[in-house]
């Protein structure tokens, strides 16, 4: 797909960092739609464990246009090709309206996806060779991944076992293929403001949140997704709060272990949420901290201001 090298505006940080609010309300003042860079949220049903919190979506009365959300039913597995491919389709249909695209989301892999290409999408995947990868012990598993070149840990997730499985996919098909060429660079310009939150609030804010998701609806969520036929086995591949739901509703656990892990769980990906976005840094990313604690209004004039001297 053919496009224009415009620059477009991405909206970064960990869970519970104001994200969503800010992206809406700079779409609001700039004629923008919203690109969700999260790898759970273009599923269907899955509101709260997720985080969609689409009222945001609504400024001042006004809607705003938001892409890659509620696009698949639970149960389908989701790829990191899919999302560039889904990615840079909405993008080109925003660059038509002459809209400001606004990428907003948390999950590292995917901003980067969004914004340079991933190097090992041409690598294609074997479902034959998830299957045969099932009965290989976790130690096994985890020993290969150790094993890595450096260049594929650095550049994937493995918190899941299925991303752990496509990392030695990918492991075994470079040793085989060492001549193979990554595919091209997309070639964006980027502007990234990113979320400013110290360790304290984001840790209070993330405990807060939990509270009130588990008591405002998440326990009868994920109940009506075992409903839809989701397995949970697919909790476990959609993420910590389907992954722990699954494990309370299986009796494995009770509530009380259920909040308590959980709410560990979460502090610890806001965390490699944060080192991976370093980690862009140290790549040549040029990430604008911007402090949560101003008022929204100030926050977006300075998002305003920070877009417009870097594209002038």
């Amino acid at each position: 797909m053919s496009l224009k090298k415009s620059p477009i505006l991405a909206i970064v940080g960990p869970t519970a960092s104001g994200k969503t609010q800010l992206a809406c309300a700079v779409a609001a003042e700039m004629e923008g739609e919203i690109i969700s860079g999260d790898s759970r949220q273009i599923y269907r049903f899955m509101d709260i464990g997720t985080g969609k919190d689409l009222s945001e979506y609504v400024v001042n009365g006004k809607q705003i246009p938001y892409h890659l959300i509620d696009i698949k039913d639970p149960g389908y597995r989701y790829n990191i090709a899919e999302f560039q491919e889904d990615f840079l389709r909405v993008f080109s249909e925003i660059e038509s309206r002459n809209h400001l695209p606004i990428l907003c989301g948390g999950s590292g892999l995917y901003l980067e996806t969004a914004l340079r290409g991933n190097s090992f999408l041409g690598i294609e995947s074997d479902p034959s060779f998830y299957e045969k990868m099932k009965d290989i012990p976790l130690e096994e598993i985890e020993k290969e991944i150790s094993e890595l070149p450096h260049e594929i840990k650095s550049k994937l997730t493995v918190q899941t076992w299925h991303r752990k499985i496509r990392a030695i996919e990918i492991g075994r098909f470079l040793k085989a293929n060492p001549d193979w060429k990554p595919t091209e660079n997309p070639g964006f310009t980027e502007v990234i403001i990113g979320m400013d939150i110290s360790r304290e609030q984001r840790r209070d804010k993330i405990t807060k949140r939990l509270s009130e998701r588990l008591n405002n609806g998440l326990y009868e969520e994920v109940e009506a997704l075992l409903k839809r036929n989701v397995s949970f086995e697919d909790l476990e591949y959609y993420g910590l709060e389907y992954k722990w739901l699954g494990l309370f509703l299986k009796n494995e656990i009770s509530k009380k272990e259920l909040f308590e892990g959980l709410n560990i769980a979460i502090h610890q990906f806001a965390k490699r949420q944060m080192t991976w976005f370093r980690k862009m840094e140290n790549d040549g990313y040029k990430i604008n901290w911007l402090d949560v604690n101003l008022p929204l209004a100030e926050r977006v004039k300075k998002v305003k201001e920070i877009y417009i001297s870097q594209t002038a």
